[in-house]
């Protein structure tokens, strides 16, 4: 199985932020831009939140506000659940499921290396599983 060092190393663009005093539009248009459902918080190179697009739908849309007016700091979620590039695909699968959440971001000696989606998380897991069963077959078939 991968580390996820190894499944940040394949995905195609780097860490996406956004500053806390940026307009929640303006994060949106990011996440649409670059096809992904979250962006980090990021305030000096300190990741200080996460915001999501349940976020949006929850605290934008629901509360009656407008995205072109509300700042993504008031709508993140600052407690973020992080994970360190040691840490197995099994295990960050169980912390997004127990934690209900579906992005972590990925953290190396207090540095911010990247953020894995459950996307990723599947998208590995079933590589890894078609992998084993190609290998049982070919023992099969000798």
């Amino acid at each position: 199985m991968k580390t996820l060092k190894q499944l940040l190393q394949a995905k195609p663009h780097g860490i996406l932020s956004i500053a806390p005093d940026a307009r929640v539009f303006d994060a949106l248009k990011l996440m649409a831009e670059n096809n992904v459902g979250a962006l980090l918080v990021t305030d000096a190179g300190r990741l200080i939140g996460i915001i999501t697009e349940r976020d949006y739908a929850r605290k934008v849309i629901l509360m009656g506000k407008s995205s072109l007016d509300t700042p993504v700091r008031e709508i993140m979620t600052d407690k973020v659940l992080c994970v360190h590039p040691d840490q197995s695909v099994e295990e960050c699968m169980g912390l997004m499921t127990d934690k209900r959440v579906r992005h972590l971001p990925v953290m190396d000696g207090g540095k911010l290396i990247g953020v894995l989606s459950i996307g990723d998380l599947v998208k590995e897991t079933i590589s890894e599983q078609q992998f084993t069963i190609k290998q049982l077959e070919s023992y099969i078939h000798r």
